[in-house]
């Protein structure tokens, strides 16, 4: 175990730091430690998509969100397209392309799955609002 991972553990035992806080600062930790390369490994998979919201609700108090999917998830459910009803397909197809995403759910396969999944490495999204923070990305 490395000296800052252990570090880290020893302010998450003191209560010095969430496990949230602990997480990233891991995540970080292994980040820098890793060679730096000018393109990501292709056999480095996303591993999650994550949602992490913040917010401030005048009346319920603070709302935390933090939702990570696994990415295995999605694409055990790209199998899963097979089944969902034509009319069905053609309805969400439509949807995407209203969207911009020129997509055929009923085509998807696990290849092409992990091509999109390749695009979403770089993924981040930040929303600042005064009363919220929200935060998707991939890990």
């Amino acid at each position: 175990m490395s000296e800052n991972r252990r570090q880290i553990l020893d302010m998450l035992a003191q209560g010095k730091i969430t496990a949230d806080e602990a997480e990233r600062l891991i995540a970080a930790v292994e980040r820098e430690a890793a060679p730096a390369e000018a393109e990501p490994r292709r056999n480095d998979k996303v591993k999650y998509l994550r949602v992490v919201v913040d917010a401030k609700d005048g009346d319920d108090g603070p709302t935390k969100v933090n939702i990570r999917v696994p990415m295995q998830l999605l694409r055990a459910g790209v199998k899963l397209t097979s089944i969902i009803p034509p009319r069905a397909r053609q309805e969400v197809n439509a949807a995407l392309q209203k969207e911009g995403l020129e997509v055929d759910i009923g085509k998807l396969t696990p290849e092409s799955l992990e091509e999109i999944v390749e695009q979403l490495r770089e993924l981040q999204i930040d929303v600042d609002r005064e009363d919220a923070k929200v935060r998707v990305f991939c890990e």
